[in-house]
């Protein structure tokens, strides 16, 4: 118990740190909204050009892929995170080194506050515009949700697990936009964010899921909207537990590694 409070309280400390920006969320959940509708739309497009399902996903499914994985990018957080790399840049990530909480541990935590600040207030305004315009075809028993919401769970912890790694690479190299940069290209790309895995050329498929991307965005999506079975749902969940427990792995190798390596720089 003594080891959770301080967790806790970091969870609440990102929680209520996002919750103070309520003009932000505004802004960030129309342009989410506008995006989907755009995505929806070509994903549309697509099948009619097509002339039947594509990949496993007719209108309906594909449509409600679209919005649901809209609504999923805040609380993931699949865009550039250089929070990390600042602190390492100006010193300050010593200050997270003399603590007694496990910065890597403080910092999951302190995300997760993050990911459920922005839950409701980003995510359902897409899916309301969603529902209002192309219409959602979402399950109506409970497997999928519960089993989303743990999905979805796991998603933005192996997103945290990577974006802590890469920022960890501002160790030994002070100016990192350009690494961001790559990694939000590749991850958003391979994730499921901007096509369906399945509609990949197979080469490109085959990349994708050989990367801990798609468990980020495709299997949650797919969980969440009802797409699998509850066999492969719980397959998803162990795909992205090992991806989880690898990404968490290399962050805590580059931690030690950066740990002495560390160079106090700033005033």
């Amino acid at each position: 118990m003594s080891g959770f409070t301080p967790l806790a309280a970091l969870t609440g400390a990102g929680f209520r740190r996002y919750t103070a920006y309520r003009a932000a969320m505004i802004g960030g959940a129309f342009t989410n909204a506008v995006f989907g509708l755009l995505r929806a739309s070509v994903l549309v497009a697509t099948l009619h050009a097509r002339g039947g399902p594509v990949g496993g996903y007719d209108v309906g499914t594909a449509v409600t892929f679209a919005w649901v994985t809209q609504a999923l990018i805040a609380v993931v957080e699949m865009f550039t995170w250089n929070e990390i790399a600042q602190r390492v840049r100006t010193g300050d990530i010593a200050v997270d080194l003399s603590r007694p909480i496990d910065p890597q541990v403080a910092w999951a935590a302190a995300d997760l506050g993050r990911a459920a600040a922005v839950l409701l207030p980003r995510s359902l305004p897409i899916l309301l515009v969603g529902a209002v315009t192309t219409g959602l075809a979402l399950p109506t028993s409970a497997a999928p949700y519960l089993l989303g919401t743990v999905s979805l769970t796991l998603a933005t912890l192996l997103s945290f697990a990577c974006r802590w790694a890469v920022n960890l690479v501002a160790f030994w190299i002070v100016e990192i936009r350009g690494v961001l940069g790559f990694y939000v290209s590749v991850s958003t790309t391979l994730s499921g964010l901007v096509l369906p895995i399945t509609w990949f050329p197979p080469w490109l498929a085959t990349l994708a899921r050989a990367t801990p991307f798609p468990a980020m965005v495709q299997i949650p999506a797919d969980v969440l909207i009802g797409r699998t079975t509850w066999t492969s749902a719980l397959q998803g969940l162990a795909v992205q537990v090992v991806w989880l427990v690898v990404a968490a792995g290399v962050g805590r190798l580059l931690l030690s590694a950066g740990r002495r390596r560390l160079v106090v720089q700033g005033g």
